[in-house]
């Protein structure tokens, strides 16, 4: 049996802090990794990339919880 909508809210909000939180220290340690070892910038774009897809999820996450405690 499912919880109730606040709980779900509340645990679909932790999990869009521990993506940002993972996201941004993830980012941090390749570009400081990359920038030790010389990598191509290649890298450095991939990772940029993985980021914002990681910060725009967490984002669609949030407004959507936004929307359904508002409604």
């Amino acid at each position: 049996m499912r919880g109730t909508g606040k709980d779900r809210d509340a645990g679909q909000m932790r999990l869009a802090a521990l993506v940002i939180a993972v996201a941004m220290c993830l980012w941090l340690l390749v570009q400081a990794l990359g920038g030790y070892y010389d990598w191509a910038g290649k890298w450095a774009f991939l990772a940029d990339l993985a980021a914002i897809g990681a910060f725009v999820w967490s984002l669609i996450v949030t407004w959507r919880i936004w929307r359904r405690r508002k409604a």
